[in-house]
């Protein structure tokens, strides 16, 4: 089993910035993958952004490229989602996502709300 918590959610003016954490515990010795997904009001879920186990290929939506940067710290067992020229239909509940022996874990989710 593998436990998911975010953090870092908010209101923020357009333009602005946020940096959402996602922290692992359990069984994270078999943790490959991670992510960021949202999910917008009356919208399905939308993936956002993948990182591999090392760090070292990354992965971004189309709507996020050049803004969002994911990157994770294995030593803090952490996975961070850098938000950048945040938009108003960036808002949305933002989960974090852990791939661990074919089977997908979810955090609770973080409220994200770009408004002016």
């Amino acid at each position: 089993q593998v436990q998911l918590v975010e953090s870092g959610g908010g209101l923020v003016q357009p333009g602005g910035s946020l940096r959402l954490s996602c922290v692992a515990s359990g069984n994270i010795f078999r943790i490959n993958a991670m992510g960021w997904y949202r999910q917008a009001p009356g919208k399905e879920r939308e993936l956002v952004a993948t990182i591999n186990s090392n760090g070292g290929s990354t992965m971004y939506a189309d709507s996020v490229k050049g803004r969002f940067t994911i990157s994770r710290d294995n030593a803090k067992n952490t996975v961070y989602l850098q938000m950048n020229t945040l938009k108003p239909e960036d808002t949305a509940v933002y989960y974090c996502n852990a791939l661990s022996m074919m089977r997908h874990y979810w955090g609770q989710g973080t409220q994200v709300t770009v408004s002016s």
